[in-house]
């Protein structure tokens, strides 16, 4: 075997280890998390349930979904609570590989980016989904028993945070196009129209068809995109030619 294939299963070895080490975290976790995941459910059904008119409740037309629901739900909390050790395997198998000045940018970055995703999940928690379900109730026509079933309810939640979650990473996506020299400051600029436009598409999409629900997302979209551009001002300084500074052959 010669040096590079060893090397090649060397890392291949490392990243099943650290695969293993990040599966067994989240089981352990959701292990652990496993008694309270009726509780779980409840505490992610809350805004819904509090917008149903008294005495709604919410339904189960699967067999098995009263116990399968609430342990996605217990799994995604147990992911979430185990995620920093995962990003931790993650950066320890890609640090190695890494330049010192990209190590000092990355790992600012992925913080950022973590701290940046559990603020959109908890913007959808604790304001788009009670304003998104109030309204629904509102317009719910007379006579009509507004329910939903409990695995509906789940992906549309896991959707939506997927959906404000990945919206709030713009400012970091921003910072490193700059950084990396892929678009620049005044290209964004003259993007910014079909950025915009591009918000709403996105928020169309990936939200209920409501106007509500829908400005509440992009409206956020562009204000993140406004201080990606704001933020990466301070790292947007052009490299500096070693051999501008020199002095040439007429100088002395």
């Amino acid at each position: 075997m010669n040096p590079s294939e060893d090397s090649f299963l060397s890392h291949l070895f490392e990243l099943r280890d650290r695969l293993i080490r990040v599966l067994l975290s989240v089981g352990i976790v959701f292990v652990c998390l496993f008694p309270w995941a009726k509780e779980l459910y409840a505490l992610l059904a809350q805004p819904l349930l509090a917008a149903l008119p008294q005495g709604g409740q919410m339904i189960a037309t699967d067999v098995v979904g009263v116990f399968l629901v609430p342990m996605k739900v217990a799994l995604m909390v147990a992911f979430l609570i185990a995620l920093p050790y995962v990003l931790y395997q993650i950066w320890a198998f890609v640090a190695p590989g890494l330049y010192s000045h990209e190590k000092r940018l990355a790992l600012p970055l992925v913080a950022a980016s973590v701290v940046l995703f559990f603020v959109g999940m908890s913007f959808a928690y604790f304001l788009v989904f009670p304003t998104v379900f109030g309204f629904m109730a509102r317009v719910a026509p007379e006579g009509v028993a507004w329910m939903t079933d409990i695995e509906k309810y789940l992906s549309f939640v896991m959707t939506t945070f997927i959906a404000f979650g990945v919206t709030f990473e713009v400012p970091i996506v921003v910072i490193v196009l700059v950084r990396m020299r892929v678009v620049t400051l005044s290209t964004l600029r003259e993007w910014r129209p079909y950025v915009i436009v591009g918000a709403f598409v996105i928020a169309a999409i990936f939200t209920p068809p409501d106007v509500v629900s829908q400005l509440l997302l992009a409206i956020p979209l562009c204000l993140l995109f406004e201080l990606g551009m704001l933020l990466a001002r301070f790292i947007d300084q052009p490299d500096v030619d070693p051999s501008a500074s020199a002095p040439g052959p007429d100088q002395g």
